[in-house]
């Protein structure tokens, strides 16, 4: 019942349109989500998923506090050459943790997406076609060569490379870190991202251009009436309209422009914002969850 209820949770944010999600496997003690975010944040889906799941197993085993120990870990990872290798460790954990005696078992255990890929269950939400384009044009021929790959992967074991970012994953080893330095190769590398050094090194550019403009956009609007009124006056909506609560349909989306520019870039909680608009916390949340809108122009 409990591994159906997570796995309900997962589907949901797949037909919301949230993830796609190439693979996955749920043990006793975690589990392994290998997924593309596309209509929203992770930080958000994850507390959807999480939050919700936790509610319903306290109430169905009469416990109360939290359950998972620690907040989850994820890492940014490169298609290739990770997206493929991460598919066949994720779905092989359940076999290399003993649970299972065989691959054969595992064909047609329920809690990884390994039976879906091969076609022995139907999961619509599951992303297998992205996957099993990668083997082949033909359904059939590609199915058969992703169990080849599979069955390949299972002497392999476990494979460390594969579970967390830094320059001695990212490079496929220590070895290869010793090879590199011998050559004098540089590469870019953070704990957080899985991929070689040019990956990494966009990623962390991007990120730090999104800091720089979080900045300069806190420079320029200390407060958040300033703030409000940028906002109403690029979405052309009266100040006061906006403060209202109206359900007009140009000012819900100034609203939400301007929860999320509070709650996102500039720090504010959604406690102080649901003050300042006379609302509750949960709504400016939401609406700060809802897409990055037009941010207001900073003027000179």
């Amino acid at each position: 019942m409990d591994r159906r209820d997570f796995l309900a949770r997962v589907t949901a944010l797949c037909e919301a349109g949230a993830w796609m999600v190439y693979a996955w496997a749920l043990l006793p003690t975690h589990f392994h989500l290998l997924a593309r975010t596309a209509g929203g944040s992770l930080p958000g889906s994850m507390r959807k998923l999480l939050t919700g799941y936790v509610v319903n197993f306290n109430r169905r085993h009469k416990r109360s506090g939290h359950l998972f120990q620690n907040r989850y870990k994820s890492i940014l990872c490169e298609d290739e050459p990770y997206l493929l290798e991460l598919t066949r460790y994720i779905h092989l954990n359940p076999l290399r943790a003993g649970m299972l005696s065989s691959l054969e078992v595992l064909d047609t255990y329920p809690w990884t997406g390994h039976s879906a890929l091969l076609g022995r269950v139907s999961r619509p939400w599951q992303s297998t076609d992205a996957i099993l384009a990668y083997f082949g044009r033909r359904r059939r021929q590609a199915i058969a060569r992703y169990e080849e790959f599979v069955a390949a992967g299972v002497p392999i074991g476990r494979r460390p490379e594969l579970v967390g970012g830094g320059l001695v994953r990212s490079a496929g080893g220590w070895s290869q870190v010793l090879s590199m330095r011998r050559h004098g190769t540089r590469m870019a590398s953070d704990p957080r991202i899985l991929g070689d050094g040019q990956f990494v090194e966009g990623l962390l550019t991007q990120a730090e251009e999104r800091h720089r403009a979080t900045l300069r956009i806190r420079g320029r609007v200390p407060h958040l009436n300033v703030l409000a009124a940028q906002v109403a006056t690029k979405a052309a909506v009266d100040l006061s309209t906006m403060l209202s609560g109206s359900r007009n349909r140009l000012v819900v989306r100034a609203r939400r422009t301007l929860c999320h520019l509070a709650v996102n870039e500039l720090g504010y909680t959604g406690a102080e914002v649901a003050r300042f608009l006379g609302a509750t916390t949960s709504s400016i949340n939401r609406l700060a969850r809802e897409g990055e809108p037009e941010k207001p122009s900073e003027g000179k």
